[in-house]
């Protein structure tokens, strides 16, 4: 009889930032939904990581819990997966400053995101936004992740992770698991609605350049129906039409229709009548999300026992990992 094959561990965290954009739902967040029945799913809200920028204490926790909510109501389950709040597993700061020591400088001075952010945050250049990288590699190597979704602006972040756990591994033998990148296949990747070459970011100064998951109704019709797109007014996928192009695949993600299911349906119709149609859509997608939410959040009770119940499990599979790499290092066990 062949025995089951063990299901791989994926490993992902999201910041408590306030809002879900619908780039981040329909490019991460589903998939992290469907992941769920085919590997040992571990998701964290990344509080730890969320304080290299000043916060202002209770709106922070309100988005922390806020986020935690938006995240089951999106379909995290956790009964399937461990979903917890990083700061409530202190194994996650312990093995970050391990890890800082068999960390370069140069290496972290190399960093796009950190070069990025220096400059979007010029009076706070701090020495957590410097390290950063190091408490992301403790995040991955704590559960022994065999793998990372990552989008293009985290690979760096994962490369680097990988170097570490290897150094470490070179030196004190097998003690890390070194992770490979999920790239998923099915995550749409959803442009700014204001400027379409650009990637849908909530921190565009346009409001109406990007979507949150729990906009209300009015608000989503609007934003789409000021979306850029060109002089054509014809619904088809093209070169040069990036506004209609990211539009048609807003549709496609939402509706599973493909894109020349989405152009038979509107030819001979205006941009007006496509835009109200891809509105329609996202509302419809976000609708079951938002009543979820809206039942989460007026229960407190009920989400401390979740993010309680997966921190508690998170600490022993980090424990281990984390008494392994200090014991390898010399540190005597307690």
């Amino acid at each position: 009889m062949d025995t089951p094959e063990k299901k791989k561990v994926i490993f992902s965290a999201i910041q408590p930032s306030g809002t879900i954009t619908l780039g981040n739902y329909l490019g991460a967040l589903r998939n992290w939904v469907k992941l769920q029945d085919d590997y040992n799913c571990i998701f964290a809200v990344a509080d730890l990581h969320a304080i290299t920028v000043r916060q202002e204490p209770k709106k922070f926790r309100e988005n922390i819990l806020n986020a935690y909510a938006l995240l089951l109501a999106c379909g995290i389950d956790t009964e399937k997966s461990l979903f917890f709040i990083q700061s409530h597993v202190h194994t996650h700061a312990e093995l970050a400053w391990v890890l800082n020591c068999y960390t370069q400088f140069g290496e972290l001075s190399r960093m796009t995101q950190f070069k990025d952010k220096s400059l979007k945050h010029a009076d706070n250049v701090n020495a957590g936004l410097f390290a950063y990288p190091s408490l992301m590699a403790a995040d991955i190597l704590l559960y022994r992740s065999d793998m990372v979704p990552v989008g293009a602006d985290q690979k760096q972040h994962l490369e680097l992770a990988r170097n570490i756990a290897e150094r470490f591994n070179g030196v004190y033998g097998n003690t890390f698991t070194v992770p490979d990148p999920y790239i998923s296949t099915v995550g749409a990747r959803v442009m700014s609605l204001q400027d379409p070459t650009k990637k849908m970011s909530k921190s565009d100064e346009n409001v109406n350049a990007w979507v949150a998951v729990l906009d209300k109704p009015d608000t989503i019709m609007k934003k789409f129906k000021r979306a850029v797109t060109d002089s054509e007014a014809e619904v088809r996928v093209g070169e040069g039409k990036d506004g209609i192009n990211n539009l048609i695949g807003i549709m496609s993600a939402v509706t599973g229709k493909t894109s020349d299911e989405i152009t038979e349906e509107f030819e001979g119709k205006g941009y007006g009548d496509f835009k109200t149609a891809v509105a329609e859509a996202v509302i419809e997608e976000v609708k079951p999300i938002q009543e979820r939410f809206d039942d989460y959040i007026k229960n407190k009770d009920y989400l401390a026992e979740q993010y309680r119940k997966s921190a508690e499990i998170a600490l022993k599979i980090s424990q281990r990992t984390l008494d392994k790499a200090m014991k390898k290092i010399g540190f005597i066990a307690k």
